[in-house]
């Protein structure tokens, strides 16, 4: 058992490696339930079958030490200095291999519970959610919040909330389902979105937006212009590029492409059934749904709710609209 565990670690091991290297597209969900079913192997075999070898190896060693003192006593020989307790200790040791597996199942089951049901955690790697979120925010998302789905095939279990306009929702990117994005929620199944000359408009209706000081992004050293827009009942501040044209260029094909018009002062669409319209806060530096279509509510991961840490700025941390 000990070099079949090795084999398996050394898997998980390369697998990790090759991940890190960018030599193969990582599935951490799938990572994750492959070493919780691995290790909950284990532990169901450690419990029902090699702790009861240890601690019935225990039982005749001490039995047997028994035996071997009675018969020196009948003898008269002064007894052995055989430390019962260390060897007994000994026996009933996990050999490194059930260490390794076994003894990490509950850890991993939990994790994978938690990150799977419950939260989960995200690092944003971009800049196009300024200034909501920044490079480098580390981010809780709610997994239950648009229901409960099963990870890996990601099939939802139980329904909940449905995405609203305004919302900061994680979901796999249309075009690579393997990318996680995070984008906002603009327009819901139903919908007539615009984005014309940089305003936002839904169902016809202009999205209120008021101008706030611009905004110094010290990545790009840039200034921005910023506003305050109110979707719904959320109030959030977006960023617009002066030098930007509204023009969007290369649009790729996507599914329901026919439910949208183009035109050089940007685009309007009518939102799909079970499909959602999503948009980066900074507009002239995000890849959305302009650019690669609808998000299904297939892809949906979960609601963004929480920076819970910014190594180069704690005053990250909190809630955000």
């Amino acid at each position: 058992m000990a070099a079949l565990t090795g084999v398996v670690l050394a898997a998980f091991g390369g697998y990790g490696l090759a991940w890190y290297l960018g030599l193969v597209q990582g599935n951490f969900s799938l990572l994750l339930l492959l070493a919780t079913a691995v290790t909950g192997v284990y532990w169901v075999a450690e419990r029902w079958h090699f702790l009861p070898q240890r601690r019935a190896a225990a039982q005749r060693f001490e039995a047997e030490h028994q035996r071997r003192m009675a018969e020196f006593e009948r003898l008269g020989i002064k007894g052995d200095n055989v430390d019962v307790e260390a060897a007994r200790h000994k026996l009933l040791l996990q050999p490194w291999w059930l260490d390794w597996t076994a003894g990490l199942f509950p850890v991993i089951l939990i994790v994978f519970l938690l990150r799977s049901f419950l939260f989960e955690p995200f690092k944003i790697p971009s800049g196009s959610m300024l200034p909501t979120l920044h490079v480098g925010d580390l981010i809780l998302v709610n997994k239950f919040h648009y229901g409960v789905r099963l990870p890996v095939i990601h099939t939802k279990i139980l329904p909940n909330n449905p995405p609203a306009r305004g919302d900061v929702m994680v979901f796999r990117f249309p075009p690579q389902p393997n990318l996680d994005y995070i984008k906002r929620v603009v327009a819901v199944p139903g919908d007539e979105v615009a984005f014309l000359d940089k305003r936002l408009s839904i169902n016809g209706v202009e999205v209120p937006r008021e101008a706030l000081p611009q905004f110094y992004d010290p990545e790009s050293m840039r200034y921005s212009q910023q506003y305050a827009e109110t979707l719904g009942e959320r109030r959030f501040r977006t960023l617009n590029d002066a030098d930007r044209p509204a023009f969007i260029p290369a649009v790729g094909d996507f599914p329901h492409r026919e439910l949208c018009r183009y035109t050089i002062e940007g685009v309007t669409c009518t939102v799909p059934a079970g499909y959602f319209f999503v948009l980066g806060d900074n507009r002239d530096n995000s890849l959305d749904s302009r650019f690669w279509g609808f998000v299904p509510e297939a892809n949906i991961v979960g609601k963004a709710f929480f920076v819970w840490m910014n190594f180069g700025d704690l005053s990250r941390i909190g809630g955000f609209e």
